[in-house]
């Protein structure tokens, strides 16, 4: 990731939605960096999850990419894992 910082928040609400702010234009190789916003698109709609991707700072485009999907996985991890703390992690539909 070298350089570039990319942040990710996750909600697994059920409720699609991507916001995605990470500007980078050209290719990593053969791979077309506007395919990256499409991956995640893809994802968020098909599992309904609701994600906000913000790059940060970066100049390299490979490192820009490449935390973008680190910071999605990351936060992805988070979302999933429980958390003993908390006994009611929502109050959607409780209040």
């Amino acid at each position: 990731m070298d350089e570039a910082s990319v942040s990710c928040d996750i909600d697994l609400s059920n409720r699609p939605y991507l916001y995605y702010d990470v500007t980078v234009d050209g290719k990593v190789g053969s791979f077309d960096t506007e395919l990256a916003e499409e991956f995640f698109r893809a994802l968020v709609f098909n599992t309904r999850i609701c994600a906000h991707i913000v790059m940060q700072r970066g100049r390299n485009r490979h490192h820009i990419v490449e935390a973008a999907f680190k910071a999605f996985a990351v936060a992805l991890r988070r979302a999933v894992t429980p958390n003993e703390r908390i006994a009611v992690p929502s109050t959607k539909g409780v209040l």
